[in-house]
Protein backbone atom coordinates (compact mmCIF):
# COMPACT_ATOMS: atom_id res chain seq x y z
CA UNK A 1 0.00 0.00 0.00
CA UNK A 2 1.47 3.37 -1.25
CA UNK A 3 2.82 5.59 1.93
CA UNK A 4 1.75 9.16 2.35
CA UNK A 5 5.27 9.76 2.65
CA UNK A 6 6.71 13.65 1.81
CA UNK A 7 10.00 13.24 0.22
CA UNK A 8 11.61 16.81 -0.20
CA UNK A 9 13.79 17.62 -3.61
CA UNK A 10 16.81 17.92 -1.34
CA UNK A 11 16.32 14.33 0.75
CA UNK A 12 15.58 13.09 -2.87
CA UNK A 13 18.97 14.35 -4.20
CA UNK A 14 20.79 12.95 -1.20
CA UNK A 15 19.35 9.08 -1.54
CA UNK A 16 18.66 9.30 -4.94
CA UNK A 17 15.68 9.14 -7.14
CA UNK A 18 15.58 4.84 -7.42
CA UNK A 19 15.07 4.80 -3.15
CA UNK A 20 13.07 7.74 -3.05
CA UNK A 21 10.69 6.60 -5.56
CA UNK A 22 10.82 2.68 -3.20
CA UNK A 23 9.67 5.00 -0.20
CA UNK A 24 6.88 6.72 -2.16
CA UNK A 25 5.59 3.35 -3.00
CA UNK A 26 5.91 1.99 0.15
CA UNK A 27 8.94 -0.68 -0.29
CA UNK A 28 11.40 0.52 2.22
CA UNK A 29 9.08 2.77 4.08
CA UNK A 30 7.54 1.80 7.68
CA UNK A 31 3.98 1.86 8.44
CA UNK A 32 4.41 2.81 12.06
CA UNK A 33 7.19 4.89 13.63
CA UNK A 34 7.90 7.52 16.14
CA UNK A 35 7.84 10.80 15.52
CA UNK A 36 12.02 12.06 15.13
CA UNK A 37 10.30 15.48 16.29
CA UNK A 38 7.75 14.79 19.07
CA UNK A 39 8.67 11.01 19.93
CA UNK A 40 5.23 9.75 19.88
CA UNK A 41 3.97 7.37 17.58
CA UNK A 42 2.66 7.89 13.80
CA UNK A 43 1.69 5.93 10.67
CA UNK A 44 2.55 6.65 7.36
CA UNK A 45 -0.48 4.98 6.28
CA UNK A 46 -2.70 7.10 8.01
CA UNK A 47 -1.15 10.53 8.13
CA UNK A 48 1.29 12.67 6.16
CA UNK A 49 4.86 11.80 6.77
CA UNK A 50 8.16 13.90 6.17
CA UNK A 51 11.43 11.79 5.21
CA UNK A 52 14.03 13.45 7.18
CA UNK A 53 17.65 12.86 6.84
CA UNK A 54 20.27 13.40 9.28
CA UNK A 55 23.63 13.54 7.71
CA UNK A 56 26.88 13.21 9.37
CA UNK A 57 30.85 13.48 8.21
CA UNK A 58 30.63 9.65 6.90
CA UNK A 59 27.18 8.37 7.84
CA UNK A 60 23.47 8.98 7.19
CA UNK A 61 20.39 8.00 9.09
CA UNK A 62 17.13 9.16 8.06
CA UNK A 63 14.08 9.01 9.87
CA UNK A 64 10.51 10.17 9.74
CA UNK A 65 8.63 12.58 11.46
CA UNK A 66 4.83 14.00 11.20
CA UNK A 67 4.78 16.62 8.33
CA UNK A 68 2.97 18.45 11.22
CA UNK A 69 5.98 18.73 13.07
CA UNK A 70 8.58 18.56 11.08
CA UNK A 71 9.09 18.92 6.77
CA UNK A 72 11.08 16.49 4.72
CA UNK A 73 14.50 17.86 4.86
CA UNK A 74 18.28 17.00 5.39
CA UNK A 75 20.17 18.00 8.35
CA UNK A 76 23.37 18.41 8.94
CA UNK A 77 24.66 16.61 12.24
CA UNK A 78 28.33 15.72 13.99
CA UNK A 79 29.66 12.26 13.35
CA UNK A 80 30.11 12.16 17.42
CA UNK A 81 26.16 13.29 17.19
CA UNK A 82 24.93 10.69 14.96
CA UNK A 83 27.71 7.94 15.98
CA UNK A 84 26.79 8.50 19.48
CA UNK A 85 23.36 10.16 20.33
CA UNK A 86 21.63 8.76 17.51
CA UNK A 87 22.22 5.03 17.67
CA UNK A 88 20.40 1.84 17.42
CA UNK A 89 20.61 -1.50 19.18
CA UNK A 90 22.35 -2.99 16.52
CA UNK A 91 25.14 -0.88 16.61
CA UNK A 92 25.39 -0.94 13.24
CA UNK A 93 26.21 2.42 11.35
CA UNK A 94 24.87 3.12 8.03
CA UNK A 95 26.23 4.01 4.99
CA UNK A 96 25.36 6.94 2.90
CA UNK A 97 24.54 4.05 -0.04
CA UNK A 98 20.42 4.54 0.38
CA UNK A 99 20.09 0.89 0.25
CA UNK A 100 21.44 0.63 3.80
CA UNK A 101 19.90 3.75 5.28
CA UNK A 102 17.37 2.52 8.27
CA UNK A 103 14.54 4.13 9.84
CA UNK A 104 15.19 2.06 13.12
CA UNK A 105 17.27 4.83 15.53
CA UNK A 106 17.32 5.86 18.66
CA UNK A 107 16.54 9.67 19.61
CA UNK A 108 16.75 11.72 23.09
CA UNK A 109 13.73 12.65 24.58
CA UNK A 110 14.19 15.40 26.52
CA UNK A 111 12.08 16.68 29.61
CA UNK A 112 12.41 20.11 31.54
CA UNK A 113 11.38 20.38 34.66
CA UNK A 114 12.32 21.97 37.92
CA UNK A 115 13.99 19.75 40.54
CA UNK A 116 14.16 20.18 44.39
CA UNK A 117 17.17 20.04 45.90
CA UNK A 118 18.39 20.57 49.28
CA UNK A 119 15.48 23.36 49.80
CA UNK A 120 15.54 25.06 46.41
CA UNK A 121 13.76 24.84 42.90
CA UNK A 122 16.81 23.99 40.27
CA UNK A 123 16.01 24.01 36.22
CA UNK A 124 16.62 20.84 35.46
CA UNK A 125 16.60 19.00 31.61
CA UNK A 126 16.33 15.06 31.80
CA UNK A 127 17.45 13.02 29.35
CA UNK A 128 16.53 9.65 28.25
CA UNK A 129 17.08 7.40 24.91
CA UNK A 130 14.05 5.93 23.06
CA UNK A 131 16.11 3.00 23.00
CA UNK A 132 19.38 1.22 24.17
CA UNK A 133 22.25 3.43 22.94
CA UNK A 134 25.74 1.14 22.01
CA UNK A 135 28.90 2.20 21.95
CA UNK A 136 30.32 2.93 18.35
CA UNK A 137 31.87 0.04 16.98
CA UNK A 138 30.45 -2.21 19.02
CA UNK A 139 28.70 -5.06 17.81
CA UNK A 140 26.91 -6.98 20.81
CA UNK A 141 23.81 -5.89 22.06
CA UNK A 142 23.56 -3.47 25.39
CA UNK A 143 23.13 -0.08 26.72
CA UNK A 144 26.54 2.11 27.15
CA UNK A 145 24.63 5.08 27.96
CA UNK A 146 25.70 5.88 31.01
CA UNK A 147 29.23 4.97 30.52
CA UNK A 148 29.75 7.49 27.26
CA UNK A 149 28.19 10.10 29.28
CA UNK A 150 30.66 9.05 32.36
CA UNK A 151 33.65 8.97 30.19
CA UNK A 152 32.38 12.65 29.21
CA UNK A 153 32.23 14.04 32.73
CA UNK A 154 28.58 13.18 34.11
CA UNK A 155 28.40 11.64 37.60
CA UNK A 156 27.10 8.81 38.76
CA UNK A 157 24.09 9.87 41.50
CA UNK A 158 22.65 7.37 44.02
CA UNK A 159 20.50 10.12 45.48
CA UNK A 160 19.39 13.94 44.73
CA UNK A 161 20.94 15.31 47.82
CA UNK A 162 23.06 17.63 46.51
CA UNK A 163 23.42 19.71 43.45
CA UNK A 164 26.12 17.81 41.01
CA UNK A 165 28.99 18.94 40.11
CA UNK A 166 29.39 21.93 36.84
CA UNK A 167 30.73 20.00 33.76
CA UNK A 168 33.03 22.11 32.26
CA UNK A 169 32.90 23.26 28.47
CA UNK A 170 29.34 21.79 27.99
CA UNK A 171 26.16 24.78 28.28
CA UNK A 172 22.15 24.23 27.51
CA UNK A 173 21.35 27.19 25.08
CA UNK A 174 18.26 29.29 25.92
CA UNK A 175 17.02 31.85 23.56
CA UNK A 176 14.21 34.14 23.06
CA UNK A 177 12.69 31.95 26.21
CA UNK A 178 13.03 28.53 24.51
CA UNK A 179 14.75 25.59 24.71
CA UNK A 180 17.04 25.33 21.55
CA UNK A 181 20.55 22.72 22.30
CA UNK A 182 22.97 21.27 24.77
CA UNK A 183 26.49 21.97 23.70
CA UNK A 184 29.56 20.33 24.24
CA UNK A 185 33.16 21.04 23.65
CA UNK A 186 34.38 21.20 20.07
CA UNK A 187 36.86 18.75 18.77
CA UNK A 188 40.62 20.45 19.48
CA UNK A 189 39.18 23.48 21.48
CA UNK A 190 37.22 24.70 18.84
CA UNK A 191 33.85 26.02 18.97
CA UNK A 192 31.16 23.99 21.06
CA UNK A 193 29.07 21.77 18.80
CA UNK A 194 25.14 20.53 19.25
CA UNK A 195 25.57 17.05 21.45
CA UNK A 196 21.14 17.39 21.81
CA UNK A 197 19.50 19.74 19.34
CA UNK A 198 15.81 20.49 19.53
CA UNK A 199 14.05 19.76 15.94
CA UNK A 200 11.83 22.64 16.88
CA UNK A 201 12.58 24.53 19.80
CA UNK A 202 10.91 23.72 22.94
CA UNK A 203 9.06 26.08 25.29
CA UNK A 204 9.86 26.20 29.36
CA UNK A 205 7.68 27.62 31.78
CA UNK A 206 8.01 30.72 33.28
CA UNK A 207 9.24 29.20 36.46
CA UNK A 208 11.84 27.14 35.19
CA UNK A 209 12.94 30.20 33.11
CA UNK A 210 13.09 32.11 35.90
CA UNK A 211 14.92 29.73 38.00
CA UNK A 212 17.73 29.28 35.05
CA UNK A 213 17.92 33.12 35.07
CA UNK A 214 18.88 33.13 38.31
CA UNK A 215 20.99 30.13 39.03
CA UNK A 216 23.13 30.92 35.45
CA UNK A 217 22.81 27.19 35.25
CA UNK A 218 20.92 24.09 34.06
CA UNK A 219 21.55 20.57 35.91
CA UNK A 220 21.51 17.77 33.66
CA UNK A 221 20.34 14.31 34.41
CA UNK A 222 20.35 11.33 32.33
CA UNK A 223 19.03 7.77 32.34
CA UNK A 224 19.09 4.69 29.75
CA UNK A 225 15.80 3.96 27.89
CA UNK A 226 12.74 2.57 29.80
CA UNK A 227 14.14 4.32 33.81
CA UNK A 228 11.92 7.52 33.92
CA UNK A 229 9.10 7.86 30.75
CA UNK A 230 7.12 10.78 29.94
CA UNK A 231 6.15 11.98 33.38
CA UNK A 232 3.31 14.45 33.00
CA UNK A 233 4.01 15.78 36.43
CA UNK A 234 7.21 17.47 38.20
CA UNK A 235 6.51 15.23 41.90
CA UNK A 236 5.92 12.35 39.19
CA UNK A 237 9.66 13.05 37.31
CA UNK A 238 11.19 13.25 40.67
CA UNK A 239 9.96 9.73 42.08
CA UNK A 240 11.00 9.02 38.88
CA UNK A 241 14.53 10.50 39.01
CA UNK A 242 15.08 9.11 42.79
CA UNK A 243 13.81 5.76 41.69
CA UNK A 244 16.76 5.95 38.70
CA UNK A 245 19.37 6.94 40.84
CA UNK A 246 18.51 4.37 43.61
CA UNK A 247 18.78 1.67 40.91
CA UNK A 248 22.50 3.04 39.66
CA UNK A 249 20.55 4.17 36.32
CA UNK A 250 21.41 8.05 36.77
CA UNK A 251 23.73 10.26 36.12
CA UNK A 252 24.01 14.02 36.37
CA UNK A 253 26.22 17.63 35.89
CA UNK A 254 25.81 21.16 35.86
CA UNK A 255 26.11 23.73 33.19
CA UNK A 256 25.79 26.87 32.77
CA UNK A 257 23.46 28.95 30.62
CA UNK A 258 24.11 30.38 26.99
CA UNK A 259 21.49 32.72 25.80
CA UNK A 260 18.21 34.00 27.98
Amino acid sequence: MPRMLDVSDEVRAEIGDEEADRLLAGENAPGSYDCTSCRTPGDSEQERTSTVLFIGEETAVLAFAHATCLPSQVVQVTEEQLRGAVKSISGDSVDLDPSQVVPEQAVLGVTSGLVLIAGELHPALVVEPTAPIVRPGATAAGDDFLPLLIEQGFMPLTELAEVPPVLHGWSVLLAMGQLHAVLQPGSNGGQPVAWWQAHQPLQVTEPWRAAANKHQQVLMFAAPVGSIGRQPREDLLRDALDKAAANGKLVGAAMPLAGT
